[in-house]
């Protein structure tokens, strides 16, 4: 049987658009708080596109919160001081940990290109902040394996640097099956990764955007999964019923394998990430009765 006490979580955002957004995150915010993660991390637009929205909200998140932030950060259109003056930034408002990443190609390119004098890869990244400063980092990691990796074992060997490099902890693409996770966990226990491999969960709130999702980072959809969210496209009650049953179970499953640490990706709503923990044992602290409630209870 699983113990609250044993698992950790972590929740994933990302900045707001419109102030109806806004409001919409800080509910998600307030109400996964209490639940005590980890970390709760900031994703980084397409080319820092989204990089000063990035830096104010992990600020807002750790000060108005209370809980630790870490800001993601890419190696996308910017050069090597400029990055590093970026993680400089984050280091003096007090963010001390960062997911590092390669990041996706830049508006208008359909590859990957690095920039001229930027870092060219995440476990350069890595590198570069390791001397800016004594961050927790994280990075990527694909069960499934990278859409542009020659192979899974090169995949791995990417892997490998970027934890070489100074990576404390990896996060996984999101995945349905949970044997992608466990095979992946000891192929790359084998290969000498000892550092923690934290899953992410992506519960489903919008099936078809999910499968979008999918096309783009190589996670498969196993016929199971169409099969429980066929025919509800018009049905947003049942079918939000349907997602928290299917992340339950699949943080069960992989409870039951050992696992004691989640990543989810929140897509900035609270309902069904909490309905998970929840189930999963984990809960708001019990608030102490105020003296006056205790001595009208006595």
């Amino acid at each position: 049987m699983t113990r609250a006490n044993d698992l950790s979580v972590s929740f994933e955002f990302f900045p707001p658009k419109t102030e109806q957004m806004t409001e919409q995150l800080w509910l998600a915010v307030q109400r996964l708080a209490p639940l005590g993660p980890k970390f709760v991390s900031v994703t980084y637009g397409a080319g820092g596109s989204t990089r000063e929205r990035t830096h104010s909200l992990v600020r807002r998140i750790q000060a108005e919160a209370g809980v630790r932030s870490a800001a993601h950060l890419t190696c996308v259109g910017a050069t090597r001081a400029e990055v590093d003056a970026v993680a400089h930034e984050y280091w003096a408002t007090g963010i001390r940990h960062i997911v590092a990443l390669r990041g996706d190609p830049a508006e208008g390119q359909s590859k990957y290109v690095p920039h001229p004098g930027g870092y060219a890869f995440a476990a350069d990244l890595v590198g570069g902040l390791r001397k800016v400063g004594d961050f927790e980092l994280s990075v990527a990691a694909y069960p499934e394996v990278h859409p542009e990796a020659a192979s899974a074992r090169a995949d791995l060997d990417n892997l490998k640097r970027k934890i070489d490099a100074g990576a404390t902890r990896a996060i996984t693409q999101f995945f349905f099956d949970n044997r992608h996770y466990l095979e992946f966990l000891e192929r790359a226990r084998k290969a000498g990764i000892t550092v923690p491999i934290v899953p992410g969960i992506m519960p489903v709130t919008n099936f078809a955007k999910i499968v979008q999702f999918s096309k783009t980072c190589g996670a498969s959809i196993p016929p199971s999964l169409a099969d429980a969210f066929e025919g509800l496209d018009e049905d947003p009650e049942t079918r939000k019923q349907v997602a928290a049953a299917v992340a339950i179970r699949q943080c069960q499953d992989l409870c039951e394998a050992g696992v004691r640490q989640f990543h989810f990706y929140t897509l900035n709503r609270a309902e069904l990430t909490y309905s998970i923990c929840h189930i999963l044992g984990l809960r708001p602290p019990k608030k102490r009765p105020t003296p006056m409630a205790a001595s009208a209870t006595g």
